[in-house]
């Protein structure tokens, strides 16, 4: 008998695209700020996400940004100035994350 679970999906199953989209460690948290906070600059995001290294943060919000689930507006000032905001993409998984943060606090 086999060890392995495979997914009923197909090869190319969007329960496993979610995944890779929204399920490293930190942009889970940084949806939830951005949906809760807005349009945030870098490091005010970093400052909330106690423990993320700059090249973790980059690296994420870059890959989210590829995923078009936030969106990166660079301003023009001195010194520069970089915000962050959810795109409606990302907006949509407003209820599903507290569904899922509900069905979280029953266990």
């Amino acid at each position: 008998m086999s060890t392995t679970h495979n997914c009923p999906c197909t090869q190319a199953c969007p329960l496993q695209r979610a995944m890779e989209m929204i399920g490293s460690k930190w942009k889970l948290s940084l949806l939830c700020s951005l949906m809760v906070d807005g349009s945030t600059r870098y490091n005010e995001l970093k400052r909330k996400m106690n423990g993320i290294s700059n090249t973790m943060l980059a690296k994420s919000l870059k890959e989210m940004e590829d995923d078009g689930l936030v969106t990166r507006t660079e301003y023009m000032e001195v010194p520069i100035r970089v915000e962050y905001a959810i795109t409606e993409k990302a907006k949509a998984l407003g209820p599903i994350l507290v569904q899922l943060a509900q069905w979280a606090a029953k266990m």
